[in-house]
């Protein structure tokens, strides 16, 4: 099989050919399909090596289809190969750095994502985009309001165009001239959040690993779906620790020579979105005044060792429960999960019943969140309505 390594850049794709040790081709394009005449279907198959980037999975999904075999690689590791050696980088190198790789069979491989996960990834981001957005502009009216000496109330960032809707007639004249184009922004980003939340709220629903990953407390369809979307699959991962450390929850080590071990900070590896959702929902699950075992344990963490430091284990502990309700394929249990860590897949009578109680948990859940997604969308046409900005 022939040894190839693309660099992807922006405006052009430099294509290598190793054989032997030695180049034997080179080429610079301006889009994948000018590749056909050196990898298309006509010619032999080629072993292709591409660094991960945006552009990765269009690019690993053509070749595949030209019969290819494709690696990504995981740009956090892609320095081992050679790439930036002695300060020399460019895409002609790094094109022939990784066609060297491929001959030698030193890849440091990344996951490459299933087409289902790939567009859930997707719909995760554009929802993350439009929260942001939402935010930086309810943010910025404030800020402006604020410099003016008028004091706006605190509500959720979803109410955030009702309420100031409403309370648009008490805003002096200069507020309300420059407060308005962001605040038909805010409209705007608010209504195609639900449309989104809708959908994210089906594709879970239609999704057995997401219903059971939603029965655990504080985990709802934006956290299952990115959990998902980013794990891809469970049994890929041998371990709960090896499923933190993937998603850098784990903390630094530095332990060598005489010094004894020493652990630092996380290692912030992997995912920051979904590691910030995990730590969002430990902040929420500690807040819980329930019995929950995990929300104790996360407070009896915080009194020795801090709330912050709580909160990231909490996640870690949260990131690793749900891998392991993913792979035993079990709904949350706080008493039966554990156990069935230990025993393995056999389920008792007992532990059926938790089980169907978890499940009617998860529905109770699904049923409070279609009845806010109802009421966001009676605001948005009350808006509508009454002539909002």
């Amino acid at each position: 099989m022939r040894n190839v390594g693309l660099d992807l850049g922006s405006r052009k794709i430099s294509f290598c050919e190793v054989s032997n040790g030695k180049v034997i081709a080179r080429k610079t394009v301006g889009k994948v399909e000018e590749l056909d005449v050196l990898l298309g279907p006509q010619q032999p198959a080629a072993w292709v090596a591409i660094e991960a980037s945006r552009a990765a999975w269009a690019v690993h999904r053509s070749l595949v289809e030209w019969g290819n075999k494709v690696s990504i690689l995981d740009t956090t590791r892609v320095r081992r190969m050679g790439i930036g050696q002695h300060g020399k980088k460019n895409d002609s190198i790094d094109a022939e750095t990784i066609a060297r790789a491929v001959e030698e069979q030193r890849l440091p491989e990344a996951h490459v994502l299933s087409e289902p996960r790939q567009e859930l990834r997707h719909l995760m981001m554009s929802r993350r985009s439009l929260v942001e957005s939402r935010s930086c502009q309810v943010t910025t009216i404030r800020g402006i309001a604020t410099s003016f000496g008028v004091a706006l109330p605190k509500c959720e960032p979803e109410d955030f165009a009702t309420v100031m809707y409403q309370r648009r007639k008490e805003l002096p004249a200069r507020v309300r001239v420059l407060v308005e184009p962001l605040l038909k922004l805010v409209v705007t980003a608010e209504e195609q959040l639900r449309v989104l939340d809708e959908k994210l709220e089906g594709v879970c629903a239609a999704d057995e690993v997401a219903k059971k990953l939603m029965t655990a407390p504080a985990v709802g369809p934006v956290i299952a779906g990115m959990f998902i979307s980013v794990i891809d699959s469970a049994a890929r991962f041998h371990s709960g620790r090896q499923v933190a450390s993937y998603l850098g929850l784990v903390p630094r080590e530095n332990s060598s020579g005489s010094s004894g071990r020493r652990l630092g900070s996380i290692t912030k590896q992997g995912n920051g979105y979904l590691r910030a959702l995990l730590v969002q929902s430990a902040w929420v699950m500690m807040r819980k005044t329930n019995d929950d075992p995990l929300a104790r344990w996360g407070r009896a963490v915080a009194e020795k060792r801090g709330k912050r430091i709580a909160a990231v284990a909490v996640a870690r502990r949260v990131a690793i429960m749900l891998w392991a309700m993913w792979r035993r394929n079990v709904a949350y249990d706080p008493v039966h999960v554990a156990e069935l860590s230990a025993v393995g897949y056999e389920l008792g009578a007992d532990v059926l019943r938790s089980q169907a109680e978890a499940m009617r948990y998860g529905a109770a859940k699904a049923k409070a969140r279609a009845s806010n997604l109802k009421r966001r969308q009676r605001k948005s046409a009350a808006l509508a309505a009454s002539g909002s900005p």
